[in-house]
């Protein structure tokens, strides 16, 4: 898909109510994270669950943890012992499938929740001694029924690397759905693949061999096995994070398209940038707002449909840290 086709409708993503602000924690209190709610909420419209409150518990009410086995907690109140897990499991099946519908092109879960916590969730040991290994009982179900939706805890987004991973992923995974959305077509397909390629690289090179060598025998596929494929080695690529070293190699790759389009001294400024970018003395967003400069000087069709130009709004300025 052409970058001049950018694709417009809104971007869904779930995440725990009481990051938006809203008072639902058992206390009556709150959690809002300003960088959910004031930045990222200008990209994403939030569908926003609190399990807990769903469920039927109130505010405010008496906390709940995990106890028991690592592998199945119960869910139980924290002074009168009730046991909540059933109810949670049951309504954690039944809103997922929900959220399904919904198309959601992201997660946002709060951390540490016994409901909502992706990891390092304390479950206690018959002892009452916390083991932090646990993951709470609605963010199971999602993870293990969305296998594909980019998911993480709002604690995660404050590191640097994590943030922009995840952020990648969600406009990755809602260009991905929009694709899909319309009736399949090889053509369309090898150009999003096309259009995708730096992005990829820069992300894992061996899935991106592995995604040519699937769009290179897409006639072999429906195109229920085909999109099921491809979803799935898409999603797993983007999960890896970028590396300094990958992005100067897509970065050359790119250069190779200008070369011989630029003037020597032009040619060095790029060049140095990029070595000054791997030496950790510039961002990655200086080098590439060189090469975008040059893009509008001299057209590269293939270059100014590459995603990884922008493969985010500049505004959230995830490429800015050296």
């Amino acid at each position: 898909m052409p970058q001049s086709e950018k694709d417009c409708s809104p971007i869904y993503v779930g995440v725990s109510t009481c990051l938006l602000g809203q008072k639902v924690r058992w206390d009556a209190g709150h959690k809002q994270s300003r960088y959910i709610t004031d930045t990222l909420g200008i990209y994403f419209t939030f569908v926003p669950v609190c399990p807990e409150l769903e469920i039927g518990m109130t505010v405010p009410r008496e906390p709940v943890h995990l106890a028991g086995d690592l592998a199945a907690p119960r869910m139980i109140g924290s002074k009168s012992g009730e046991d909540w897990t059933d109810r949670m499991n049951q309504y954690a099946a039944e809103r997922v499938t929900q959220l399904r519908e919904q198309n959601l092109s992201g997660y946002i879960l709060k951390k540490g929740s016994p409901s909502c916590g992706m990891e390092r969730v304390a479950v206690k040991n018959k002892k009452g001694m916390p083991h932090p290994q646990g993951r709470g009982l609605f963010a199971n179900a999602l993870l293990e029924e969305m296998s594909l939706l980019p998911v993480e805890e709002e604690g995660r987004l404050h590191d640097n690397r994590l943030r922009e991973n995840f952020i990648v992923r969600v406009f990755a995974y809602h260009r991905l759905q929009s694709l899909f959305r319309v009736r399949f077509s090889r053509s369309r397909m090898v150009a999003f693949h096309t259009n995708e390629k730096y992005l990829l690289l820069a992300h894992s090179p061996r899935h991106y061999k592995e995604l040519g060598q699937l769009v290179a025998a897409i006639k072999e596929y429906t195109p229920a096995q085909f999109k099921s494929q491809y979803s799935a080695s898409y999603m797993q690529a983007l999960s890896v994070k970028t590396t300094v070293k990958k992005n100067v190699n897509v970065l050359q790759h790119m250069m190779g398209f200008l070369r011989d389009l630029l003037q020597p001294p032009e040619k060095q400024d790029i060049l140095r940038v990029i070595e000054d970018y791997r030496s950790g003395i510039v961002p990655l967003i200086v080098p590439l707002t060189l090469i975008k400069h040059y893009l509008q000087i001299h057209d590269v069709p293939y270059l100014n449909g590459q995603v990884y130009l922008s493969p985010h709004p500049k505004e959230l300025m995830l490429r800015n840290h050296v």
